[in-house]
Formats: structure tokens, C-alpha cells, sequence
């Protein structure tokens, strides 16, 4: 019995010993990401600028499958080419260009308007001007409704 005990320890141990070592190499790769990530972002602050745009369309699709220029295509790393992407397809000036932008911008650019946007390249970075998006009134679901009519009658 006092050899299992033994064992198990070492066992434990051993576990201990491999998990604090993960979690060290996590700490040392998420900085170094977050140095990687506060690089591209002072690039993106350096080249954006504001234009109008005519949003046509929106979707989410794979760059590979995207009418974007074969250098751009080649410079993506290959991991990005199966993700799928937020496109926007958008009238810029005369002509009709295909677009990538962030999540965040994406949930809120609207379809079929003209919008002031913040682009680095053919990559939107922000929304400037009014939400437009946020002008749409939320659906009330079957639940509150119920609850409305409960109180009117009531």
C-alpha cells in the first residue's frame, strides 16, 4: 500500500508539473500575439482614412471563394483562406470593389445605404456618422407580447 501512495504522488506530481508548464507557454504566446496584434493596429491607424461608401452587399465567405485580387489572396496565410470571412461588396467612388472588415463593423454596416466608413486598404476598420443599423426597432417576441396583453386586459 505504501508504494501505491508513493506512485500516485509521482503521478500527480508529474501532472502538476506538465500543466504549470502549458500555462507558462500560454502566458509567453498570448504576449507575444498581443505584440503582434498592437503592431497591426498601429499599421491600421498609420493608412486609414474615411470614404463613402454604397454598401451592396454583406455575407460571410471563405476568401478563397471572394472576388479578391490574387496578390492579396497569396498573402493571407493559409489557415484564413478555409475560415469564413466577413465580405462586404460596396460601390467605392465609380467602381464596385469586394471588401473584408471586422466583426464588429460587420454586425453594423448596413445594406443598401451610403455610409462613411474608415478604410485601411480594402479593409474597413470602423463606422463613422450615425449607426444606422440601430434604427431598426426590435422585434417583440411571443413572450412579451403575451405580457403586453396581459397587463392591457388586466
Amino acid at each position: 500500500m505504501e508504494g501505491l501512495k508513493v506512485t500516485v504522488w509521482k503521478i500527480l506530481l508529474i501532472i502538476l508539473v506538465v500543466v504549470i508548464a502549458v500555462l507558462v507557454g500560454l502566458y509567453f504566446w498570448g504576449k507575444s500575439l498581443q505584440g503582434k496584434y498592437e503592431d497591426q493596429q498601429s499599421i491600421i491607424d498609420q493608412h486609414k482614412q474615411q470614404v463613402q461608401i454604397f454598401v451592396i452587399d454583406k455575407k460571410r465567405d471563405k476568401i478563397k471563394n471572394a472576388k479578391l485580387p490574387k496578390q492579396i489572396k497569396e498573402q493571407l496565410p493559409k489557415r484564413h483562406s478555409f475560415r469564413k470571412t466577413p465580405i462586404v461588396i460596396a460601390k467605392v467612388g465609380p467602381q464596385i470593389t469586394t471588401l473584408l472588415c471586422d466583426e464588429r463593423v460587420y454586425r453594423d454596416l448596413p445594406t443598401k445605404k451610403q455610409v462613411r466608413v474608415e478604410m485601411a486598404g480594402i479593409f474597413i476598420v470602423d463606422i463613422k456618422g450615425p449607426r444606422l443599423s440601430a434604427d431598426k426597432p426590435k422585434k417583440e417576441g411571443w413572450f412579451a407580447k403575451l405580457k403586453n396583453k396581459s397587463k392591457s386586459t388586466g
